[in-house]
């Protein structure tokens, strides 16, 4: 059992390295007492579990592979039955493994657990039935990886398991659930989702905040999901960072003790998320096009270096589109792109201009090293001149492979990985 507190206190203190420390998001699928009465499950997503005196209450409940293992770990530490099962929000790495709690208490002739969330919750759910074939190509793009190591988020033909239950009660802004006790004060904010809930249990001075914190740059930009919130994950960062709360519970990455180590975190987020709609809304106010924001507005690197800052699985300058999306709509300035001309015929007439396709593959090939973001587009025009050129396809699988290998974040990665594949796929490999 991981003593997780004094992880998260040596990294953010500084006292040791993320080296030392190891990954802040694990997946284990091991419980560590938190405090008294309180563990957390290590898992994707985690499940944070209180022990109150008329049955457990546990925060997420994991993904549909991961369901069966975290009730296992659970039963490790407590035998009682689950009173109630709280969605943080509707990600189905936190609904998922809901089936495998209703399963155990149903084999177990045990009460079935009220699952509680917001009340967006269950229109995601429909959301997500209505998109179920593109959510099952965009998850590939996001997570395949992690697929292929075994921590799948989804199961069969289905992104959302049929065995994930909408919530039995429903709340819009504020709800409190006294339950063998224990008040836990649910709290709704915008932030990565418009059904997002974080807690305030105000015995234990703690807080289980979902995925509004995941040790990492918040994800507020993905470029392959609905719309993100940063100006309201901002003011629900402040919120949490006023709480004066003594634990910090994220569902993915170390708990956090300390009521000034908690709000320095917190407000550290906040400013990076309110420095970057600052920014992109003032030049838009100015009538700047998306693409001079996007490649104006930086934040500052040193911030990025901190260990939960870091680019790792979503990045500022996706942040940057979402927030012009949010309040300027698709049109990105150019109005050549009002109503464009298809993507085939400019590469065709580009091709044309250049000699031919192979010629815009080699200038591409050649700028590979020294400007691998033009050698994306010149690439990416050559093979849609010609799409069945496998010597095309060859050098746009290299250039992708080369791009993946320079990004950060998860979401870039797993895009020019994706684009390297498909390449790869038209080869034979």
């Amino acid at each position: 059992m991981a003593d997780l507190l004094a992880l998260s206190t040596a990294v953010i203190d500084g006292t040791k390295s993320e080296e030392d420390v190891g990954p802040m998001n694990r997946i284990n699928f091991e419980l560590s007492v938190i405090a008294d009465r309180i563990a957390m499950v290590e898992a994707f997503s985690h499940s944070v579990v209180f022990d109150t005196d008329d049955g457990l209450v546990a925060f997420d409940t994991s993904g549909v592979q991961g369901g069966d293992r975290v009730v296992n770990a659970i039963r490790g530490w407590k035998k009682a039955p689950f009173n109630s099962l709280v969605y943080t929000h509707g990600h189905v790495d936190h609904v998922g493994g809901c089936g495998a709690f209703l399963s155990e208490a149903e084999a177990a002739n045990q009460p079935r657990p009220k699952i509680v969330g917001h009340t967006n919750v269950a229109r995601r759910f429909d959301r997500y039935n209505f998109t179920n074939g593109y959510n099952m190509v965009i998850n590939q793009r996001q997570f395949g990886q992690f697929s292929r190591r075994g921590y799948d988020i989804q199961d069969g033909n289905s992104f959302l398991p049929s065995s994930s239950a909408k919530p039995d009660v429903t709340y819009e802004d504020r709800m409190v659930m006294s339950i063998g006790g224990l008040d836990f004060e649910l709290i709704h904010a915008k932030g990565e989702t418009d059904d997002h809930t974080w807690a305030w249990i105000p015995e234990h001075k703690a807080i289980c905040a979902g995925d509004f914190f995941i040790w990492c740059f918040p994800n507020a930009g993905n470029p392959q999901k609905v719309q993100r919130y940063p100006v309201e994950w901002a003011a629900a960062m402040r919120d949490m960072a006023n709480q004066g709360a003594e634990l910090f519970m994220p569902a993915h990455g170390l708990p956090i003790e300390g009521k000034d180590r908690i709000a320095g975190v917190l407000n550290d987020v906040a400013d990076s998320l309110e420095f970057l709609v600052r920014e992109t809304v003032g030049r838009m106010n100015e009538g700047a096009r998306l693409d001079e924001i996007v490649h104006e507005v930086q934040i500052d690197p040193a911030v990025l270096e901190k260990p939960y800052l870091k680019p790792i699985y979503d990045e500022p300058e996706f942040v940057v589109r979402n927030i012009w999306r949010m309040y300027g709509g698709w049109y990105d300035g150019n109005p050549a792109h009002l109503k464009p001309a298809p993507d085939a015929s400019l590469a065709s007439e580009l091709a044309s201009l250049a000699g031919g396709a192979i010629n815009l593959a080699d200038r591409a090939h050649a700028l590979k090293e020294t400007d691998p973001r033009l050698a994306c587009h010149l690439v990416e025009l050559a093979v849609q001149a010609e799409p069945d050129n496998k010597n095309l396809h060859e050098v746009r699988a290299e250039i992708y492979q080369h791009r993946r290998g320079l990004e950060t974040s998860l979401m870039a990665k797993g895009i020019f990985g994706s684009a390297a594949n498909e390449s790869k796929d038209k080869l034979g490999e």
